[in-house]
């Protein structure tokens, strides 16, 4: 074999090998990492984290403690079946930042993860794509989190709608990794006909994908995997605070709160009946809570609809909480 060729299969061997390993591990890592950093000195910045799980980069807002001399504990935020990408997010819809402008923990928010349920999806979705939610909250980013920021190594979770289902699943599974967990106006009754229903409104009709295949057929073992009523004894040990409203109007439901009439008109009757559904999972989780005898801190206010106004206030109520289940 003359210099030339011998030269052109060493290429073409280095070719191949970098193309092998570029293919299968994406252009830049094949673990999670930081994308964007985003601000080293704002207290309220955004960035970007890569899920292999996902083979996507995920947007995130992350607000810092007061006092990042210490280390500090890490709540991670949840928004409700939009993800935050509808502009229904705990930034624009509540005044989290300042609320938490002299507080001393990180709170760390997903933007992306709409109509997810954020789970892993036993199968791809057509139109939904790919969802791994839960290797990525529960794996794959507190360590990228722990490894950019001075925190504590405890975490709590805390999520809205939707998501108050989420945020007890993501305990369930990953067992220690939440110290705490949040769950506001959730349905955590998903292996009945009544929470499949809800979930499949969520998925089906405002998503337009096939929620089975999140968890499988509809009332398979899937589904009861994914019940946080009856798996509740794996909650045990866990820090709960349970919320829900009667779906009855209340403070934030007026003309003085909510000017465009068409959106006051929205909230009361859509987000009574939404909220009023919510209570009756809620209640059917927090019996069960106390037939196992596992402790919960729960707020049933007697009025409220499905609402930011009334979400806001519970993360003011819960904060202390948060905090004390992570100090």
């Amino acid at each position: 074999m003359n210099r030339w060729r011998r030269c052109g299969l060493a290429v073409a061997l280095g070719v191949g090998l970098v193309a092998s390993v570029v293919g299968s591990t994406g252009v830049a890592s094949a673990k999670p990492h930081i994308v964007d950093a985003g601000s080293s000195t704002a207290r309220v910045t955004n960035i970007v984290v890569h899920s292999d799980a996902m083979n996507k980069d995920i947007p995130l807002t992350v607000i810092k403690p007061a006092d990042e001399s210490k280390p500090r504990g890490v709540l991670y935020l949840l928004n409700g079946a939009g993800g935050g990408e509808d502009g229904a997010n705990w930034l624009d819809k509540t005044d989290i930042v300042r609320f938490t402008k002299n507080k001393n923990l990180y709170v760390v928010i997903p933007n992306q993860g709409q109509f997810s349920y954020y789970t892993d999806w036993e199968k791809p979705d057509p139109v939904l794509g790919v969802h791994k939610w839960s290797t990525f909250l529960g794996k794959e980013l507190p360590p990228v989190i722990d490894a950019k920021y001075n925190t504590s190594g405890k975490n709590a979770v805390g999520g809205i709608s939707s998501s108050g289902t989420s945020v007890l699943n993501l305990a369930i599974e990953h067992p220690g990794l939440y110290k705490a967990v949040g769950a506001y106006s959730g349905c955590p009754t998903v292996a009945d006909p009544f929470g499949q229903n809800n979930i499949r409104l969520v998925v089906e009709v405002r998503g337009k994908g096939d929620a089975r295949n999140m968890w499988g057929p509809y009332n398979g073992p899937g589904w009861r995997k994914h019940d946080p009523v009856i798996n509740a004894h794996k909650l045990r040990g866990t820090k709960l605070y349970i919320s829900n409203a009667t779906g009855l109007p209340g403070q934030y439901d007026n003309p003085a709160y909510v000017k465009k009439q068409d959106k006051l008109v929205d909230q009361i009757a859509v987000g009574g009946i939404i909220e009023g559904s919510t209570m009756v999972c809620t209640l059917q989780l927090v019996n069960r809570l106390r037939e196992l005898n596992i402790p919960a801190t729960v707020d049933l206010p007697p009025t409220g609809t499905h609402s930011w106004g009334y979400w806001q206030d519970q993360l003011h109520r819960s904060w202390s909480f948060y905090e004390k289940a992570l100090s």
